[in-house]
């Protein structure tokens, strides 16, 4: 445990120096300077709402809408210690307009952090599909209004989880820099980290490889289109429909012993050549298929990012005959290009960054921790970086007690600059978890290994990061390039 603090305790007896305020008196002691221009905000800002019964004995809670339609929820502890913990959301979410409800649901999820003491504030984002710039300037927004409205913090941390992962990556590299910048710190949980350009190709991996063995996605009797679309833009296929042609090629949802001799090859195939794991098979081809038709046909006008032209598959009964036919597509430079400068991390972060991940995630693997770490080094900030992985097992769901310790040990970071170690972050865990009970499994020995380990690297994948600094700078001059908001 970090020397000289304890982790939160009910507040009949605090073991550790709290603001007490009332909401009016916030602004008062904090003051009211704006970090950046006044926000596009909705009239009125951000009003009194119902807290999660997470949290309804612990904080006052808020919500609206901003000017660009994005709904946002805020969280203020009764017992403040001054800080803000901004939250970018993963996903992303398939709708066509802004989910009021999904902020709400998210503070619920990380309670924890308002439990510690934080400031909470997260935008559900002005639309669904994808958009991780689009995604990064809705986050920096919801942190504008809350300094609107309560003034500016001590300290702020932005947080992202699984998509927001990288979204938070990204508010860490746009708005972390500078002399004023206004975040200090960045915690990234189960984060897809590397990038939209990489970060998915095991997904398009997934969508031909199983192409090839089920020829049901499409049917031979249905109109054709190339699976770098993942979907047809005008097709009416279901999550319910997808599930059943995988059950029908697969039988994936039955018992072994209720799966014919061609479902279960099938799916040993499909599963020793991709390395997706069975339990996260189906939501992988959803996302290879319903994500990618928004990818595609929402966000790049038609045009393909992905390509496997030089990809050799291996694992199969029968690898010469899977290469032979499986679908090859190369990707359209200007897509490719689109879609990094949009998703990809420069790694050029000026803020401390603690990162913590399951080793056994079965959907954002555990590899993108090596890609990101290679993204930093590569930028020559890999000492901004403490990494920290767990013996867990499931995406997006860490122990309270390890988010408790991470955000402690990434603001006692900050605040002293004393750097932390996967050890000492593992040392400082078992406290917390004696107030939240739900388990300390971190593994600070624990290494991943490369991406490319994981994921069939194509040509010069290898290199990190994938959209080099000086590169976002030359695209960014560059008249619509980029996924619009």
């Amino acid at each position: 445990m970090v020397t000289g603090h304890s982790p939160h305790r009910p507040r009949s007896g605090p073991a550790r120096r709290r603001i007490s305020l009332t909401l009016a008196g916030v602004a008062a002691l904090l003051g009211t300077a704006l970090a950046g221009p006044v926000p596009a905000s909705a009239a009125g800002g951000p009003a009194p709402a119902d807290c999660p019964a997470e949290l309804a004995a612990e904080a006052t809670c808020y919500r609206g809408q901003d000017a660009n339609g994005a709904y946002y929820a805020m969280a203020v502890p009764h017992d403040w210690n001054g800080s803000l913990v901004v939250h970018a959301h993963g996903g992303p979410d398939l709708g066509d307009t802004s989910d009021p409800e999904r902020s709400t649901g998210d503070l619920a999820r990380w309670s924890v952090m308002v439990k510690e003491g934080y400031a909470w504030a997260g935008s559900s984002y002005r639309r669904g599909g994808y958009g991780t710039r689009m995604a990064a300037a809705d986050t920096e927004n919801a942190r504008r209004l809350f300094v609107e409205r309560f003034g500016t913090p001590r300290r702020t941390y932005v947080h992202g989880q699984s998509w927001g992962g990288d979204v938070a990556a990204k508010v860490a590299e746009i708005h972390g820099t500078g002399r004023h910048a206004p975040y200090d710190g960045a915690l990234l949980t189960s984060g897809v980290l590397g990038g939209g350009s990489r970060g998915y190709d095991y997904r398009v991996d997934l969508r031909v490889v199983y192409q090839y063995y089920c020829r049901n996605h499409p049917r031979p009797t249905e109109p054709p289109y190339p699976l770098w679309m993942g979907l047809r833009a005008d097709s009416t296929m279901t999550t319910t429909g997808l599930r059943s042609r995988l059950q029908e090629c697969t039988g994936y949802s039955s018992p072994p012993q209720e799966r014919t001799a061609l479902q279960q090859r099938n799916l040993d195939d499909i599963l020793a050549v991709t390395g997706i794991p069975e339990r996260t098979l189906e939501s992988h081809l959803r996302f290879a298929t319903f994500t990618f038709r928004d990818i595609v046909h929402n966000r790049l006008g038609g045009r393909n990012p992905f390509g496997n032209t030089t990809v050799r598959y291996t694992g199969s009964h029968d690898d010469a005959a899977l290469n032979a036919g499986v679908e090859r597509f190369a990707a359209d430079p200007t897509a490719r290009r689109d879609l990094s400068f949009d998703s990809d991390v420069t790694g050029a972060v000026s803020i401390p960054v603690l990162t913590v991940h399951a080793i056994d995630d079965p959907t954002a693997f555990v590899e993108h921790e090596a890609a990101y770490r290679a993204s930093l080094e590569g930028a020559g900030r890999g000492s901004l970086l403490v990494q920290n992985f767990t013996r867990e097992s499931e995406h997006s769901e860490l122990s309270d007690a390890e988010y408790a310790a991470a955000l402690r040990s990434l603001a006692t970071w900050v605040r002293t600059g004393r750097k932390p170690t996967p050890t000492s972050v593992a040392a400082s865990c078992p406290a917390f978890d004696a107030v939240y009970g739900t388990g300390c499994f971190f593994e600070p020995g624990y290494v991943p290994r490369s991406y490319a380990s994981r994921v069939y690297p194509r040509p010069g994948a290898r290199h990190w990061p994938a959209l080099p600094a000086a590169q976002e700078r030359a695209w960014s001059r560059l008249d619509g390039v980029g996924i619009a908001p």
